[in-house]
């Protein structure tokens, strides 16, 4: 754990809510963004900076959890798309970062990072919030298998 790390910090005392699932090495984590309910990032537990400063086990293990919240992502929010990022350029933290897409976004086409070309429509967004508590049960149902 590194001081400077927003990660880490949030991992060491994280808010209510936000940690949606842990085990010793990884933890899932719900983002607070208004303009994409389900957000959500895989975050390694311990300061790493690379990938491939871990192992091919634990390379595995965290691929196999994004895979997981993707594949609950498109089970519960039905999205269009699915992106996974790994950036790291401001948190040298190992994370992925598993947003779901809709055509009708902020963003689409363009990354959700881009300058939005639109505001999300009030009754898309707040249907899509509702769905928000069984993405986290899926979340957590697929990872305890």
């Amino acid at each position: 754990m590194t001081a400077a790390c927003d990660l880490c910090k949030l991992l060491a005392a994280p808010p209510e809510g936000v940690v949606i699932w842990s085990d010793e090495r990884l933890s899932v984590v719900a983002v607070d963004d208004a303009e994409y309910p389900g957000f959500t990032r895989v975050v390694w537990n311990a300061h790493v900076k690379e990938m491939t400063d871990l192992d091919a086990a634990d390379r595995h293990r965290v691929m196999d959890v994004v895979f997981a919240v993707e594949a609950a992502q498109r089970a519960v929010m039905a999205p269009e798309k699915i992106n996974l990022a790994s950036f790291g350029n401001m948190t040298p933290h190992v994370h992925w970062h598993v947003i779901p897409r809709y055509l009708d976004d902020a963003h689409f086409p363009n990354s959700s990072f881009a300058t939005a070309v639109r505001s999300g429509a009030p009754e898309a967004l707040a249907a899509r919030r509702a769905l928000v508590p069984a993405l986290h049960a899926a979340i957590v149902e697929r990872l305890k298998a």
